[in-house]
């Protein structure tokens, strides 16, 4: 277990490409968006469901 310590953990944390903080506002900008569209999708789903039924009268 060679890789099991202090330095050889510290090696490894070095590695990480960490995100820059442009890469991390358009990361977040496009979950906000695509949140927000399966949001509105599912909103008109539901609305064109409820009218169909109450036009058939099951509502």
């Amino acid at each position: 277990m060679e890789w099991f310590n202090v330095s050889a953990i510290w090696k490894e944390i070095s590695k990480i490409r960490w995100p820059k903080k442009i890469d991390l506002l358009t990361n977040s900008i496009q979950v906000i968006i695509f949140t927000g569209f399966f949001v509105i999708f599912f909103a008109l789903c539901l609305a064109v469901i409820s009218a169909l039924l109450n036009s058939l009268g099951v509502l």
